[in-house]
C-alpha cells in the first residue's frame, strides 16, 4: 500500500508548480516575452503531471475515484481545468491563455488544501454505484469547459476595452483578435453545455436509483439547474438573437460565478443530499 504522505508529497508539489506559474503569468500580462509563456506552460505540464500522480495514489489508497471530499473535489475540477487548458494551448497556441487559467486552477487547489485530506477507505452505499463515476466525471469535465470559457471572456473583455479606447499596443498586441476570443468561448460553452446537460440525465437516474424518485429538489439539484439555464440561455441567445462579443463573454463569466457557488456555496451553506462526506 502507498503511503499518505506521497500522495501529499504529489500535491504540494502540483501546488507549488501551479502557484510559480500563476505568478510568472500574471507578470507576463505586462513584461512577458516569448520565453515567459514557454516556462508556463512547462511549469504547468510538470504540475499536471505530478496532479496526476496524487490522483493516482489518492485512488490506489481508497480503492474508489478520490472526489468524496471537498479536498477531492477542487483537486479533481483543478486538474480537469489544466488539461483542457493545456489541449487548448495545443490547438490554439494563445501565449496569455495561462495568465488567465492558471490563477483559477490556484484557488481551486489554494481551496482543497484548506479542506480535510484524509482518504476514505469506504464509500456511502449510495455513491457505491456506477453511475458515481460517470455522474462526477461529466459535471467536473462540462465545468472545466466553462472555467475555461469564463477565462477566455475576461480575456476579451480586455481586449475589447484597448480596441475601444484605441490603445492598439502592450497587452492588446499579446491578446488574441476579438474574433478569436468570442469563437473559442462559443466552443468552450458548446463544449461544457452538453457534458453539464448529461451530468444532470445521469444524475436523474442515478437518484431514482439510490432513492427511488428522480427529482428531490435538493440544493445542489436546483443550483445545478439554474446554471444549465443560464448556459442554455447564452447559446440560444447567441444562435437566435446574435448575442456575440461582449454580451456572451459577460454571460459566460456570470456562468461560472454560478459554478462556484454550487460547488463551494451549496456544499458549505445549503446541506443536502450532496453534500461531501
Amino acid at each position: 500500500m502507498l503511503p499518505i504522505k506521497t500522495e501529499t508529497l504529489f500535491f504540494e508539489l502540483a501546488l507549488t508548480l501551479y502557484f510559480i506559474a500563476t505568478i510568472i503569468g500574471v507578470i507576463g500580462l505586462f513584461k512577458g516575452k516569448k520565453d515567459t509563456f514557454k516556462s508556463i506552460l512547462v511549469l504547468a505540464i510538470i504540475g499536471f503531471i505530478l496532479h496526476t500522480a496524487n490522483i493516482a495514489v489518492r485512488y490506489i489508497e481508497g480503492g474508489h475515484i478520490p472526489i468524496t471530499n471537498l479536498h477531492e473535489g477542487a483537486s479533481f475540477f483543478s486538474w480537469c481545468i489544466v488539461v483542457l487548458f493545456l489541449l487548448l494551448e495545443y490547438r490554439y497556441k494563445i501565449r496569455l491563455l495561462g495568465s488567465f487559467i492558471m490563477p483559477i486552477v490556484l484557488v481551486l487547489m489554494l481551496s482543497s488544501s484548506m479542506f480535510p485530506r484524509g482518504i476514505s477507505p469506504s464509500l456511502n452505499p449510495v455513491l457505491k454505484s456506477y453511475w458515481f463515476g460517470i455522474h462526477t466525471i461529466l459535471a467536473f469535465l462540462g465545468d472545466a469547459a466553462f472555467a475555461m470559457a469564463a477565462g477566455i471572456g475576461v480575456m476579451y473583455l480586455i481586449q475589447e476595452r484597448y480596441v475601444k479606447s484605441k490603445r492598439l499596443s502592450g497587452l492588446f498586441q499579446k491578446l488574441p483578435s476579438l474574433q478569436s476570443l468570442d469563437e473559442i468561448n462559443y466552443r468552450l460553452i458548446s463544449l461544457g453545455f452538453p457534458l453539464l446537460t448529461l451530468a444532470i440525465i445521469t444524475g436523474v437516474i442515478w437518484a431514482n436509483t439510490a432513492w427511488g424518485t428522480y427529482w428531490r429538489w435538493d440544493p445542489k439539484e436546483v443550483w445545478s439547474l439554474i446554471t444549465w439555464l443560464i448556459y442554455a440561455l447564452v447559446l440560444h441567445l447567441r444562435l437566435t438573437v446574435g448575442w456575440r462579443g461582449k454580451k456572451a463573454a459577460g454571460l459566460s463569466i456570470i456562468g461560472f460565478i454560478l459554478v462556484i457557488f454550487t460547488f463551494f456555496g451549496v456544499n458549505l451553506l445549503l446541506k443536502g443530499l450532496h453534500a461531501f462526506v
